[in-house]
C-alpha cells in the first residue's frame, strides 16, 4: 500500500535580519503519522509551521497533498492549527459550545478542497461528513477530545489544560487534513497533559487524522509519536521514533545542541 503524502516541506528556509531561522529544512508527513517535532526553544519550530501555514513568508517548496502555489492557499484553510498561545478576552462572555461551533466551516469553503483531494486520488477523511446537525457534530468533537460535560462553560473558567482541548475540538468540526499543534501541553499540570495525549492518540487512531505536533516534552514524544523530526534551525533528523530514541548517538547530539542553545540563551538574557 502507498503512502500518502499528507504535507511535503522541501528546502524551506526562513530568515529574518539576515539570520536563518529555519535553514533548508525537508521533510514528509505521510497520512496517518503522529509527527513529533522537537528541538530546543528558538530552534524554529513555530517559525516552521507559520510557513507551512503561510503565514511566514519562505524560500523552498511547502505542497499538501501534491499541491502547491494557488492551489496550495485552497488547501490550508482545511488544516486544523492550534498556535502556542491562543489569546483571548479571559471575560469574553462566551462557552465552550460558542468557541467550538466557531471552528465550522460553509460547505461552499469546502468544495475546491475537496475537489483537487479528489483530483489527485486521495480520499479525505471527514469523521463528522455524515453528520448533518451543527449541534451533533460540536456535541462529538467535544466527545473526541473528552469536554462534552463543559460544553456550556464560559470559556474564562477553564484551565489552560481544557482550554487547549477546547481549541482542538473547534479544530476538529472542520474535520481538518492535517492536525498542527504548536507546543500543546506547555505549562499544564501531569494530568492534564496525559488527558491531553490520550485525545491526540484517539484522535490520530480513531479518526485517522494526521497530526503534526512539537513538543518539549521528550517522554511524551517517545510515548505517543510515529515519527520524529529534531530541528535546531536545521533538520537533523526525521524518521522512525523507534530508531531515534534508540540511537545514543543522536540523542547525545540532541540533548548537546539542545544545552548549547539553552547557554546561549541564557548568556544573551543576563
Amino acid at each position: 500500500m502507498s503512502m500518502t503524502c499528507v504535507l511535503e516541506v522541501e528546502d524551506l528556509s526562513v530568515s529574518f535580519n539576515g539570520h536563518l531561522a529555519v535553514d533548508n529544512i525537508s521533510l514528509k508527513v505521510n497520512e496517518g503519522d503522529i509527527l513529533g517535532l522537537i528541538g530546543p526553544n528558538g530552534s524554529g519550530k513555530t517559525t516552521l509551521f507559520r510557513a507551512i501555514l503561510g503565514l511566514q513568508p519562505h524560500s523552498g517548496k511547502v505542497r499538501m497533498f501534491g499541491y502547491e502555489g494557488s492551489k496550495l492557499r485552497t488547501l490550508i484553510p482545511l488544516i486544523g492549527y492550534v498556535p502556542q498561545r491562543v489569546s483571548f478576552e479571559p471575560n469574553f462572555p462566551a462557552t465552550v459550545y460558542d468557541i467550538v461551533s466557531m471552528g465550522i466551516i460553509s460547505n461552499k469553503k469546502i468544495v475546491k478542497g475537496d475537489k483537487l483531494i479528489q483530483q489527485c486520488g486521495c480520499c479525505w477523511n471527514m469523521i463528522y461528513k455524515n453528520i448533518e446537525n451543527k449541534d451533533d457534530k460540536i456535541t462529538e468533537a467535544l466527545k473526541t477530545v473528552g469536554l462534552e460535560h463543559l460544553r456550556n462553560r464560559r470559556i474564562g473558567q477553564l484551565s489552560g489544560g481544557e482550554l487547549r482541548r477546547v481549541f482542538i475540538a473547534r479544530c476538529l468540526v472542520k474535520d481538518p487534513l492535517l492536525l498542527i499543534l504548536d507546543e500543546p501541553a506547555t505549562s499544564v499540570d501531569v494530568e492534564s497533559s496525559n488527558k491531553f495525549y490520550q485525545a491526540i492518540k484517539k484522535i490520530n487512531e480513531e479518526n485517522k487524522i494526521t497530526i503534526m505536533w512539537s513538543s518539549h516534552d521528550i517522554e511524551a514524544v517517545s510515548k505517543y509519536a510515529t515519527k520524529v523530526a529534531c530541528i535546531n534551525k536545521k533538520l537533523f533528523y526525521h524518521g522512525e521514533k523507534d530508531k531515534f530514541f534508540s540511537d545514543k548517538e543522536l540523542l547525545k547530539t540532541y540533548t548537546e545542541s539542545s544545552m548549547q542553545m539553552h547557554m546561549h540563551d541564557h548568556h544573551h538574557t543576563h
